[in-house]
């Protein structure tokens, strides 16, 4: 069943990216004890494309019974980042391109012909970037990335209120009666997202298209029903938003509970995005993503290229794309804002065999190591510094002494040599 499912999906030209999920494990203590990958078996794909096929049911069963629903739509790119993303193909040289109106399979054919490259993961980075979240909404356009003409969510490992509002749905349907969705007849606030009686549309929020009442005008709805189903469309979307957002927190802030006990350690590691502000790096085997500060980089300026996602030297003409290999040592851990800082050891080209990853600067011929604990109270001792400075430079510039440069560095002493830290300045993640 499985591979009868599995052909029709390649046959559609649905979109297929392999990616890694996480799952942190715990010891009996309650601390994490390590951060492994998921692993997909036969089993759950199986199970996956059982759900999907649930899911296309329930929106054909719904569409042809022409009665108001959910839908679980994907559109494709917008023209912005469909540029970007043929700009960025183009400056590979792979004769790889997308036409004006891209199709599921046009993405699909791109990930299989990339297959294999030292910078696949950048190019299906890319792939991802370029296309929209889906959405909930009772207008349905078909779902972009699974290649469907109308899609809904009916079941799913978790049940979601989407999914109840389909089963309500099916219900009635299968009753011969039908399921009218009703709504409090008062502006009604979802998020950042307002909608007024009447079905007048207020602004949607940020990454949230407003979602068109057209097709549940088609079907002669009243406007009070009409815009009861597009409001509850974008209360789950946002709703979805913020549960996403919600996990990612907590999973971040484990993550820093779990790298603070390594402060010190060197890793090896693989450039995951590159940014303006810096690079972000994925640790082997540890699955912990933190930022190299451009700061920190070497000293010379960067100059940061959109269009091919790398950073390059003026001077040396050091490069860094998604899929670069470096070495860093972890620097900084601020559990308040879930942030996980690294220090550059080797460029990329440079780094160190796969197995330094993990280990300790060698005490004895490396008078710059420390010990986890006094590389945090020499940060600390720096910031202390660093805060007390700038305090100083922001009166003298009051007394009308100009500008003032400062340069700040702090050193203590450990029992295996000494340590020192500077603060240099950060730019926005």
């Amino acid at each position: 069943v499985y591979r009868a499912l599995l052909k029709s999906r390649s046959g559609r030209g649905a979109i297929d990216f392999d990616t890694t999920e996480t799952q942190i494990v715990c010891d009996d203590n309650g601390r994490i004890a390590k951060i492994v990958p998921r692993v997909r078996t036969d089993a759950h794909r199986l199970i996956e494309e059982c759900m999907l096929a649930a899911n296309v049911c329930s929106a054909d069963f719904i569409t042809r019974a022409k009665h108001p629903s959910l839908f679980r739509v994907h559109e494709g790119p917008t023209p912005e980042k469909r540029q970007l993303l043929k700009n960025y193909l183009k400056a590979l040289g792979l004769g790889l391109s997308l036409g004006e109106e891209p199709q599921p399979g046009d993405y699909q054919a791109i990930a299989q012909a990339v297959k294999g490259r030292p910078d696949v993961t950048q190019i299906h980075t890319m792939l991802l970037r370029s296309m929209q979240q889906a959405i909930y909404t009772p207008t349905n356009s078909g779902h972009f990335g699974l290649a469907y003409e109308a899609y809904t969510h009916f079941t799913s490992p978790i049940r979601r209120y989407p999914d109840l509002l389909v089963h309500r749905v099916i219900k009635a349907l299968l009753g011969r009666g039908r399921y009218d969705l009703k709504l409090p007849p008062v502006q009604h606030s979802v998020g950042n997202v307002k909608r007024k009686p009447g079905g007048q549309r207020g602004v949607p929020a940020k990454g949230l298209p407003a979602a068109p009442i057209k097709a549940v005008a088609a079907l002669k709805l009243p406007p009070a029903e009409a815009a009861a189903w597009e409001t509850v469309g974008i209360h789950c979307s946002a709703n979805e938003r913020r549960a996403d957002e919600a996990s990612r927190d907590v999973e971040a802030w484990l993550k820093c509970m779990f790298m603070r006990e390594r402060l010190g350690e060197e890793y090896g590691g693989t450039v995951s995005a590159v940014t303006s502000f810096g690079l972000f790096v994925q640790l082997d085997g540890l699955y912990v993503e933190g930022l190299i500060h451009i700061t920190e980089l070497g000293g010379e300026y960067y100059r940061f290229d959109e269009t091919r996602q790398e950073l390059r030297g003026e001077r040396t003409g050091a490069k860094y794309v998604v899929g670069s290999r470096v070495l860093v040592q972890v620097s900084r851990v601020d559990l308040d804002t879930r942030k996980i800082d690294f220090r550059l050891v080797r460029e990329a080209g440079e780094e160190r065999p796969a197995a330094a990853s993990g280990r300790k600067r060698n005490r004895g011929s490396d008078k710059d190591w420390v010990e986890p604990g006094a590389a945090q109270e020499a940060l600390a001792e720096v910031r202390q510094a660093d805060l007390e400075v700038k305090r100083a430079a922001k009166a003298a510039r009051g007394a009308g002494k100009g500008r003032t440069r400062v340069s700040v560095a702090g050193t203590v002493s450990g029992k295996t040599g000494k340590a020192s830290a500077s603060k240099g300045s950060r730019g926005k993640r």
